[in-house]
C-alpha cells in the first residue's frame, strides 16, 4: 500500500506545470522595425511632431516573442510621435497618459519574425489575385 501511495505522489509530483513569468529590462516600444527604451525624460508638448504609429501587438508572456510595432509595457493603441529636431532613428516619444509623452531612444533593432514577413507579403498577395481574377475573368467574357 505504501509503495501505490508513493508512487501516486511521484506522479503527481512529476506531472505538475512549472510557471514562467518574464522580467524585462527595460520598457519598450517598437517601431518600423526599430526597439525603442522608453525613458523617463518628459517630451514638452511644443516638442511633439506628428504621430507615426501606435503600439498594435504585445509580447508572448511566455517566450518574450514579439512582432510588428510592439511594446512590453504599454497598451495596444498606445501613440508614438515624431520629435522635433530629433530624426526618428534615434528617438521617439510614446504618449504614457494624456497630454504627457516620455522620451523613447533607439536600442537596436527587432528581432526576425515571420509575421513581419506575412504583414508585407500579405497585401501584396491579394493584390496579384484580385489582378488574376479580373484577367481571368475578361478573358472568359471575351470568349
Amino acid at each position: 500500500m505504501t509503495r501505490k501511495v508513493l508512487f501516486f505522489l511521484l506522479c503527481i509530483f512529476s506531472l505538475t506545470t512549472s510557471v514562467q513569468a518574464l522580467s524585462w529590462a527595460y520598457s519598450f516600444v517598437v517601431w518600423n522595425g526599430n526597439v525603442y527604451e522608453v525613458t523617463n525624460e518628459n517630451v514638452l508638448e511644443g516638442e511633439i511632431g506628428k504621430i507615426i504609429g501606435e503600439v498594435k501587438t504585445k509580447p508572448n508572456d511566455m517566450t518574450g516573442n514579439y512582432y510588428g510595432d510592439a511594446s512590453n509595457a504599454y497598451p495596444k493603441g498606445t501613440k508614438y510621435y515624431e520629435i522635433s529636431g530629433t530624426p526618428t532613428k534615434n528617438s521617439i516619444a510614446v504618449e504614457v497618459e494624456e497630454k504627457k509623452w516620455h522620451k523613447a531612444d533607439f536600442v537596436h533593432k527587432a528581432p526576425f519574425h515571420w509575421m513581419n514577413l506575412a504583414k508585407k507579403i500579405a497585401p501584396l498577395l491579394i493584390l496579384g489575385a484580385v489582378v488574376v481574377i479580373i484577367i481571368l475573368r475578361m478573358k472568359k467574357n471575351n470568349n
